[in-house]
């Protein structure tokens, strides 16, 4: 229960910044909205607002969407002729399906590009009300005959760069070392005053994160020193909270994307790629180191979602935005039977893969 209320309060704003993201530009270009759903299934309550709107909280917390006017359900987009002669005049300007390309396009993006707004948001809050960390990367100790010491690194060494990605806080070492794929990584250094270039080949060792979660990291065999045991936190004026949050979002997504083509070509860990289980596992271990660290995984499960919904599957916004892409290259939408088709696809895969995120989670449990 202690993971399950703050999964629960999680889940619930990601998905409702989600969703409002299409209900506002909906309304804003007139499209009518039957029902605002959070979760899926039976509802436990709900209310209706003064222009028929049904708001409503379901049971399966896992999502949720918007059910606009006219249609069977949140992903359908009948174009025939037949369903759209059902309705009167004054009803069709209500009809999603009717709406220009680049109205459908924007109501569809706003789901995703809202959860990237969320995490922006939060990140600016954190940076100028609690600081960015900008601690030095100093280098206190290296291991004997670690991967460290047989590249040449030494004590004192400040660490400026690794692999082309600027090193501004102590913490973001070792998640350049561990989003890192290749063999070998490279480390400019900071001695006596020159830059110096060292090619490192980590250890994977099976270890424990922060949370004590078993993960597998790449070790180098390095410790770190803080200034008088204690990290450097400056907080920043808006404009600079603002770039460093936009950063961090535009970080976490070109990794993921990264990590995500290296898992297909079998260069990467899968076993890392959690499902709800362990998203839920996380966060009930996050929430009770405090307020912000429970923010900031709620960023980061934000830019997560939006993300993924930006694949380009059908069932996801990002099928439907390659749909809208297709509809302008042909100059007409797909037909319907083909549409359903590619949804039966996508489903196929949606399934498959939180059969395999799921298996992920009960394996970390020692389930399996």
């Amino acid at each position: 229960m202690n993971y399950l209320i703050p999964f629960l309060i999680l889940i619930t704003i990601v998905v409702f910044i989600h969703e409002y993201g299409h209900y506002y530009f909906a309304k804003k270009y007139g499209v009518g909205i039957t029902d605002f759903s959070i979760g899926f299934g039976k509802e436990i309550f709900g209310w209706n607002d003064k222009s028929g709107t049904r708001w409503k909280i379901c049971w399966i917390p896992l999502g949720g969407y918007v059910k606009f006017f006219g249609d069977r359900n949140v992903f359908s987009q009948s174009e025939q002729q037949e369903t759209i002669n059902q309705y009167k005049e004054e009803d069709r300007q209500k009809l999603f399906i009717l709406k220009p390309l680049y109205q459908r396009s924007i109501i569809v993006a706003a789901g995703p590009l809202a959860n990237f707004a969320l995490a922006i948001l939060i990140f600016t809050i954190i940076n100028m009300f609690v600081g960015k960390d900008m601690t030095p990367a100093i280098i206190d100790e290296v291991q004997k005959d670690s991967p460290a010491f047989v590249a040449g690194m030494k004590k004192n060494d400040k660490i400026i760069y690794i692999d082309n990605k600027k090193v501004e806080s102590i913490l973001e070492v070792s998640t350049f070392i561990n989003i890192s794929t290749a063999e070998t990584i490279e480390f400019i250094v900071l001695r006596n005053d020159q830059e110096v270039s060292l090619l490192v080949r980590p250890d994977l060792v099976d270890a424990k994160d922060s949370l004590g979660n078993s993960v597998k990291k790449r070790m180098i065999g390095i410790k770190l020193s803080l200034l008088n045991n204690e990290f450097k936190k400056q907080p920043l004026g808006p404009s600079k909270a603002i770039y460093y949050s936009v950063k961090e979002v535009w970080f976490v997504t070109v990794t993921s994307l990264n990590y995500l083509g290296k898992m297909i070509t079998g260069s990467a860990d899968s076993s890392q790629l959690g499902g709800p289980i362990r998203i839920a596992k996380i966060t009930g271990q996050v929430a009770e180191h405090g307020i912000i660290p429970f923010l900031s995984i709620m960023a980061y499960i934000s830019i997560s979602l939006g993300l993924i919904n930006l694949f380009p599957i059908p069932m996801l916004d990002g099928g439907h935005l390659m749909f809208y892409l297709i509809e302008k290259i042909l100059g007409r939408p797909l037909s319907q039977k083909t549409q359903e088709g590619f949804f039966r696809i996508g489903l196929f895969l949606l399934f498959s893969l939180m059969f395999f995120v799921t298996f992920n989670d009960l394996k970390d449990l020692g389930l399996f």
